[in-house]
């Protein structure tokens, strides 16, 4: 196997003749974190059960540089978070990978997004073509044995099927053999292991009875069986694509390379993944931008779809950021790259939606540990089948027979499907939805909650503040406030400036952090901030946000701002109600700006002026009796946000707010924070369904094959029909109903000392 990274194609040898990245390869194809970790993802087709996600996660994790390695089932990927250094060495990556062949694995890098699952779904298709054209012969030639042919003639038929089936086992039973084979020469067993066992138990029986001329050959069950499973399979793989459509529909928002302006002026045409942080790039209208990037040239509108939700035409020009992913619509820009592909807007993204699928919910590992210990069950209860049988009736083959059947109903392929694939349903269906989810655990802790505590500014509102007096100041004023404005980034001083953009003013001009702007001019000292700051004297609060302008102290106009509520804030609030959740607000606003926010918003619990350590507090508080969703989006939300339960944060927050929240929605609407509890509250009943069903089936199926009424045939369909249906009963999330009605519960006095809407 060669890899490929950063488009250049490296090949060395290694144990076992499998061909691997080399060190420096995997070095540049990884990802920097913070603390001194990298992180790295290879593809790992082989990993099918919770057997083979042990292994590999047991062998990485036994290493010193490892710090955590996680397995997706879904996309059949290992995320390997690891140490740059280990007791003063340089770790070395390619060890990795060896960790992961020597547990019987092929492996290679791999990218976020990235389907590989074609190939291997077109391979299923022709097994399964294979598979049902021999069993369609066999059963024709077994019909007129059971018509009651003559010796001869059933001979005859018996030799023609097993020469039918034989080549068949041998090319669409490869998937099971090959696993199968792996998990065994390393020492362990997966769920293809009795699957492989049962198959070939069932036609070596089938050749022993033609070869003594016996009247009964079961090749028609031998090769039905593998017929039904690798429809099982097929559906599987289907179905698990069909829910990662969203990643493979982010992966393909992604251009396969960018023109690169030269300093010369000179132009080339670069893959993406070779474009650096620091270049020039030129996109044409019509074209996706591939990296993060600044403009430098141009002025154009962009979709901006995948990054707000919004279907609206946002324009750019000199100076504004734009992200990998986005449209660019009407005309041409000249960009300077601020990230590598790994690390722009949308590889972020695609990395999100990998990391909701590949988590570790409670749930998720109690799947995983019943797997890995089920298939050594499995051959034992089969085994004892077969000795109590023996013990009954002394008959071999009917003994076998009834093992073979055990073998094959008990495979744990359900109960390895019960979680992976309602995770993989959920994260697609709240992608569709806006929000991106970083782990399966967080689905799972958002189901448990009661409590929602949110932060104000920029989360239950925009926190862009308007202007919303204009017309009853004097043009004069106006001008000269905007003039003033555009010396500041104060958010009120942005809002200002973009009401008079052409205003000018001479003088010597200066900001005085945490107060407003001074400019000393012939006509006087002007200012513009706060009332003390402009007036003298004490502030006196109107509940809402100000900015007075004054000439040698006295007062010329008083600027008044809204900071508008985020779109369907007041309906998400009420959502919120009928979910049962009570509802808080944590922030570091005044006092009468918080209470004003809770009064349109009808939320009685609030605590204003908190410090980023005062709403860990606050929420640490509330905490003490309720689990919490903090919501939030600045710097100073962080610590309250990585010490909750569970958090969220839209994509508007600052980088260190995203990066500490479990979720990012990316819509404007409010609407998300609901939308993602019921979802995560029905993947959370889905799953626990989905294990009834796995269980349930065990519960009825197995008396019945021990017992000796199930033949091979019945338990291959019946097997089959339980993996497909709790799938199907997973991809019920796709589609959601219609929102139920829950009464508003009388909410508790949550945070102390309690404040009141007034």
């Amino acid at each position: 196997m060669s890899c490929c990274a950063a488009g250049v194609e490296t090949v060395v040898a290694a144990e076992g003749g499998q061909a691997l990245p080399n060190s420096e390869e995997l070095w540049l194809a990884s990802r920097s974190l913070a603390g001194g970790l990298r992180q790295t993802d290879l593809s790992v087709p082989g990993v099918y059960c919770g057997a083979c996600i042990a292994a590999i996660e047991g062998a990485l994790r036994a290493r010193p540089d490892v710090e955590r390695a996680r397995v997706n089932l879904s996309s059949r990927r290992v995320s390997i978070v690891w140490k740059e250094e280990v007791g003063g060495r340089r770790s070395d990556p390619c060890e990795f990978i060896l960790a992961i062949v020597a547990c019987g694995y092929q492996t290679h890098l791999s990218s976020p997004g990235v389907d590989e699952g074609d190939d291997l779904l077109k391979q299923l298709i022709r097994a399964v073509a294979v598979s049902g054209f021999a069993a369609t012969n066999i059963m024709l030639l077994s019909v007129s044995v059971w018509s009651g042919a003559d010796a001869a003639t059933r001979d005859l038929f018996h030799w023609i099927s097993a020469m039918i089936a034989a080549p068949t086992l041998v090319y669409a039973g490869r998937f099971f053999y090959q696993s199968a084979w792996n998990a065994l020469r390393h020492g362990r067993t997966n769920m293809d292991v009795p699957i492989a066992l049962a198959v070939t138990l069932s036609y070596g029986m089938s050749l022993y009875e033609t070869i003594g001329h016996g009247e009964h050959a079961w090749f028609d069950a031998s090769v039905t069986l593998l017929f039904f499973l690798l429809i099982g399979r097929t559906l599987d793989h289907m179905m698990r694509g069909r829910a990662r459509s969203a990643i493979s529909g982010l992966a393909r928002l992604s251009p396969r390379g960018a023109t690169v302006v030269h300093p010369d002026g000179s132009r080339e045409y670069r893959a993406v993944d070779e474009i650096k942080p620091g270049e020039r790039l030129m996109i044409a209208a019509g074209e996706r931008i591939p990296v993060d990037g600044r403009v430098l040239l141009g002025t154009s509108d962009l979709d901006r779809s995948v990054v707000n939700g919004e279907s609206a035409p946002h324009t750019v020009g000199t100076g504004d950021l734009v992200q990998a992913g986005t449209l660019n619509l009407t005309g041409p820009l000249t960009l300077e790259t601020t990230a590598a592909a790994r690390d722009s807007f949308l590889a972020e993204i695609m990395g999100l939606m990998e990391a909701a699928e590949g988590g570790r919910a409670r749930y998720r590992r109690i799947a995983d540990r019943a797997a890995q210990y089920y298939s050594p069950a499995v051959h034992l209860l089969a085994l004892l089948t077969f000795i109590g049988w023996m013990l009954v009736e002394g008959d071999v083959r009917h003994a076998m027979l009834v093992a073979v059947a055990v073998l094959i109903i008990t495979c744990p392929c359900a109960l390895g499907l019960a979680v992976p694939v309602v995770q993989v349903v959920a994260a697609g269906r709240l992608f569709q939805g806006g929000v991106m989810v970083k782990d399966g655990s967080a689905m799972e802790r958002l189901a448990e909650i009661d409590t929602v505590l949110l932060d104000k500014t920029g989360t239950l509102t925009i926190g862009e503040p308007r202007l919303v007096n204009a017309n009853e100041i004097m043009p004069d004023a106006l001008a000269t406030a905007a003039a003033l404005a555009v010396h500041s980034r104060h958010p009120i001083a942005v809002a200002l400036h973009h009401v008079a953009r052409n205003s000018h003013l001479e003088g010597d001009i200066s900001e005085v952090p945490g107060a407003g702007i001074e400019a000393r001019t012939t006509d006087g000292v002007y200012r513009l901030g706060s009332r003390s700051f402009a007036c003298g004297g004490s502030s006196v609060s109107s509940g809402s946000p100000e900015a007075i302008l004054s000439r040698d102290g006295q007062e010329l106009a008083c600027f008044r701002f809204e900071d508008r509520l985020r779109p369907a804030a007041r309906e998400s609030i009420a959502a919120l109600d009928k979910l049962g959740l009570a509802t808080g607000i944590l922030s570091g606003d005044r006092e009468s700006v918080v209470a004003e926010t809770g009064r349109r918003l009808g939320i009685a619990n609030w605590r204003a002026e908190l410090s980023p350590r005062g709403k860990v507090e606050a929420s640490a508080a509330v905490a003490g009796g309720h689990r919490v969703l903090m919501v939030g989006d600045g710097i100073n939300d962080a610590p309250a946000l990585r010490a909750a339960h569970v958090s969220m944060a839209p994509a508007t927050a600052a980088d260190v707010g995203r990066q500490a929240a479990d979720f990012v929605f990316m819509h404007q609407p409010l609407t998300a924070v609901p939308f993602a509890i019921e979802i995560s509250r029905r993947a959370g009943r889905l799953i626990r369904q989905n294990f009834g069903l796995a269980i349930g089936y065990n519960l009825i199926a197995v008396p019945i094959a021990i017992l000796g009424y199930a033949t091979p045939l019945v338990a291959a369909i019946a097997m089959s029909t339980s993996s497909v249906i709790v799938v199907a009963n997973a991809l019920r999330l796709r589609s959601l109903a219609s929102a139920r009605t829950f009464e508003a519960p009388a909410l508790p006095s949550l945070l102390q000392p309690a404040g009141s809407a007034r």
